[in-house]
């Protein structure tokens, strides 16, 4: 299988610094800092509930961080509406559940944001949603509601959906987990010619393969906070903790 190529050497357009969250007496994130470069792809692995999800939650302030710094593109994440909404125009994300609007078409889905968010014609906007679900390789889906297609389908759309708000950064939130594994494949195919074309990605996911084809870097997070980070062949070939060796013998003896 070949490999990602080298993490660029750009601007970061992520920065955490000592991010703290927390839900009551749970400590989700313990102080975790990560900076990632335009155009790097970085992968999140760690059992569940070691934070992977709520910190990229954070980025696009879905989950509210209490203590450290947040920078997307040069904007800071506070409470300031007009920061958020800058910051939320140049992140696209895509959930595990797809969360597409059951009582629109596929096209209608795919045109929503841009034509109400970013003011976008509504003609252009329906040329644009099928230049995207063409990239996705659906376009003939584009006249059905999500529950005429398949669970690798509905994601695919939400993909294209992301991607037609145009922006500058994609996190996915362990977006294969909740299909069948035959619908898997679609849709790590589609995240891999994204990833080809020098999308900054951060993606939570336990596929393996998928990190070691697309990912310059992988963060493996336990118990709040980043225990490891280094290239998929370090972390996966030879990792140095104990917490991520027993992590990878678990990964392998599922698969």
């Amino acid at each position: 299988m070949s490999q990602a190529a080298p993490a660029p050497v750009s601007p970061s357009v992520i920065l955490m610094e000592g991010v703290h969250k927390s839900y009551g007496a749970h400590h989700v994130l313990r102080g975790v800092s990560l900076t990632v470069a335009e155009g790097e792809r970085v992968v999140l692995c760690g059992p569940s509930g070691s934070g992977k999800s709520t910190l990229i939650r954070c980025i696009n302030r879905l989950e509210r961080h209490e203590k450290g710094r947040i920078v997307v593109d040069g904007t800071e994440l506070t409470d300031d509406l007009r920061a958020l909404d800058t910051i939320r125009r140049e992140v696209g994300m895509v959930f595990q559940s797809f969360n597409l609007f059951p009582h629109l078409t596929v096209l209608e889905n795919c045109t929503l944001a841009p034509v109400w968010v970013r003011k976008m014609p509504r003609a252009q906007a329906r040329e644009q949603a099928m230049e995207y679900l063409r990239r996705v390789k659906i376009p003939e889906q584009a006249p059905k509601y999500p529950a005429q297609l398949s669970g690798g389908q509905q994601q695919r759309v939400a993909i294209a959906r992301a991607l037609c708000m145009t922006p500058r950064i994609m996190l996915f939130d362990e977006p294969t987990s909740a299909l069948d594994p035959e619908m898997i494949k679609e849709v790590l195919d589609t995240m891999i010619e994204l990833a080809d074309s020098g999308m900054t990605m951060i993606c939570v996911t336990h596929e393996m393969s998928f990190a070691r084809r697309v990912a310059h870097r992988v963060a493996f997070m336990d118990e709040g906070e980043i225990v490891e980070s280094g290239t998929p062949e370090a972390l996966f070939d030879a990792p140095e903790t104990d917490r991520l060796k027993l992590f990878l013998s678990q990964i392998l003896r599922g698969h």
